[in-house]
């Protein structure tokens, strides 16, 4: 995640019971990872942002903004050997601390830019088939991270098969403004998951080539958002089928 929750606060790496978190202050998980399997995805908020694969199942090129422990980077890294991940991380401090929650080092597929996000993405129109902006500070959103100009600039950054996915949160009072900012720099091509864990709002926006299947087509109901129990069971059924499709693909040995 973008770690703009306080530019004040240092980043507190916690280890107990074979996990590792990455909190702000006292209790206030952003990021968590199981040492035995530092790729896996702990928290279910996490697990349902890779939906994204539903609408673009073999990536090119992935941009994330923010980076906070990694988890979302790691999995991407793992689950798609042959694509493209950039993670723009504003915070120093935070990409210091990628050593520690087993982040990979930067290679010709996978590199961490410090940056704002606002600029590079601005810099960088049809770079991308699939962002993954999971950035915020105590009450949502930074104002930066949630304006129509920066949604525009992720829509012209987007390829044209391409799709954004956006975590927001319901006590956010300027939550729904930015759904409705998102609903205007895509044409209304939106779908979301409500109760996926606490207060979290995933939100997927497609570009105009996006050919969605059956089960797509079910979820991107224009006013559609099914269950929270249907949103958690569909996230943990496509992540374990990127293990398996990884597994699968792998060369073989001997």
């Amino acid at each position: 995640m973008q770690s703009s929750l306080d530019d004040t606060a240092a980043p507190q790496v916690i280890t107990r019971r074979g996990r590792r978190t990455l909190e702000f202050s006292p209790g206030d998980i952003q990021s968590e990872m199981r040492l035995a399997r530092p790729w896996a995805l702990v928290l279910a908020y996490s697990r349902a942002m890779m939906c994204f694969a539903l609408f673009v199942p073999r990536p090119r090129h992935i941009v994330m903004v923010g980076l906070g422990g990694g988890s979302l980077a790691k999995f991407c890294h793992r689950a798609f050997p042959h694509t493209h991940i950039t993670v723009i991380e504003v915070r120093a401090d935070v990409i210091a601390l990628r050593a520690q929650f087993c982040i990979p080092p930067d290679d010709a597929r996978f590199r961490i830019v410090d940056a704002d996000a606002v600029d590079w993405l601005a810099d960088h129109p049809a770079c991308c088939d699939v962002i993954v902006l999971d950035g915020f500070d105590r009450s949502g959103l930074p104002p930066a991270l949630a304006s129509a100009a920066f949604y525009g600039d992720c829509r012209r950054a987007l390829l044209d098969d391409g799709v954004l996915v956006a975590n927001l949160f319901d006590y956010d009072p300027a939550w729904q403004a930015m759904l409705a900012r998102l609903d205007a720099a895509f044409e209304g091509k939106l779908c979301w998951f409500d109760g996926i864990a606490a207060s979290n709002h995933l939100v997927f926006a497609v570009t105009g080539a996006a050919r969605p299947l059956r089960l797509q087509r079910r979820i991107r109901q224009r006013h559609g958002r099914g269950s929270g129990l249907l949103a958690r069971l569909l996230a943990r059924a496509l992540v374990t089928w990127l293990g398996w499709r990884r597994v699968a693909q792998a060369p073989q040995q001997g």
